[in-house]
């Protein structure tokens, strides 16, 4: 694997939908950009800081264990 890929999922998508909300709706809430939750979302992103893994977390609801899975090789 490539330096640059890796393995860990975001499941934005179905928490959102789980819970009724857009990705504009989440982007209010945690004050991050739609383009830049987008990256997260797509699996784009090569890193998080805690402090919006936290305001992820407390909008939706989650754990980040919810949010992220790391898939195995």
């Amino acid at each position: 694997m490539p330096a640059d890929e890796h393995r860990v999922v975001c499941h934005i998508d179905e928490l959102l939908a789980a819970r009724g909300m857009t990705l504009t709706e989440l982007s209010e809430k945690v004050g991050l950009s739609v383009v830049n939750l987008s990256i997260l979302k797509n699996n784009r992103a090569k890193a998080v800081r805690f402090t919006t893994l936290t305001a992820i977390c407390d909008a939706l609801e989650c754990t980040p264990g919810e949010l992220f899975t790391v898939e195995p090789e």
